[in-house]
This record gives C-alpha cells, sequence and structure tokens, in this order.
C-alpha cells in the first residue's frame, strides 16, 4: 500500500493508471446498472474523465 501512495506522490505511472482504470470500470459500471438513475447520469463524465486521464499518465515516467 506504500508503495502506491509513493508512485502516487511521485508521478508514477503504474499507481496513476491504475486510479484511471478504476474509473473507467467504475463508469462503465454505472452506465449499466439498473437501480440509480443518478449514477447513470454521470457515468459518461466519470467514463471520460477515466480516459482522458489514462491518456495522460501513459505519458508518466516508469
Amino acid at each position: 500500500m506504500t508503495e502506491f501512495i509513493k508512485g502516487l506522490r511521485g508521478f508514477r505511472r503504474g499507481a496513476w493508471e491504475m486510479v484511471a482504470s478504476i474509473l473507467i470500470a467504475l463508469g462503465v459500471f454505472m452506465l449499466m446498472q439498473p437501480f440509480a438513475l443518478s449514477m447513470f447520469s454521470y457515468s459518461f463524465i466519470v467514463t471520460l474523465v477515466g480516459t482522458v486521464m489514462f491518456i495522460i499518465v501513459s505519458h508518466f515516467p516508469e
């Protein structure tokens, strides 16, 4: 866990890619769930933020 936090602080690719991937997965889950309209409403923006974040983070150093 401390390696993960150190990676976030040091702008390392691995930790930030994991955060971006979790955001993308969360956005897809929000899009496909059948019980909360508010989650569905924000699903596109969450997926978009995760995707843009992944593109930016892929240029960070290892």
